[in-house]
């Protein structure tokens, strides 16, 4: 299973053609969500036309909610990098939701999450 940053959705729904071949290469029951993500691409929507698109499309994806051993993992997180690295609130809780469940993390930003040394970045197969 893949945990899948909440720019790859973005990225998804503008049709970028590489995150599509990605994430149809991977397949739609290896790919998951945190809650964060979740909360993230409600956020974004800009009417409730959109708001329902994406509610049915999440409905696909298995969506990782947050837990006592995430919680506990995102505090460490915030512990270790927020000063040093500027890591932010919801990276750090898809970065420990990654970290928790023992899966690779697919995001476009890198840099907002290399630092983590146990952190995984899964690797595009599609360039």
């Amino acid at each position: 299973m893949i945990l899948c940053d909440t720019n790859i959705l973005i990225e998804f729904y503008k049709n970028n053609s590489q995150v599509i071949s990605e994430l149809s290469f991977l397949g739609i029951n290896q790919l998951a969500i945190s809650s964060i993500t979740q909360a993230e691409l409600y956020y974004g929507a800009i009417n409730n036309v959109e708001l329902k698109k994406i509610k049915n499309h999440l409905k696909l994806l298995h969506i990782l909610p947050l837990d006592v051993m995430i919680s506990t993992q995102f505090i460490t997180l915030m512990e270790n990098y927020s000063l040093s690295h500027k890591l932010s609130i919801p990276d750090a809780l898809i970065a420990a939701t990654a970290l928790v469940h023992q899966i690779d993390l697919y995001t476009l930003n890198v840099k907002d999450f290399r630092f983590i040394k146990s952190l995984n970045l899964h690797q595009p197969s599609i360039n």
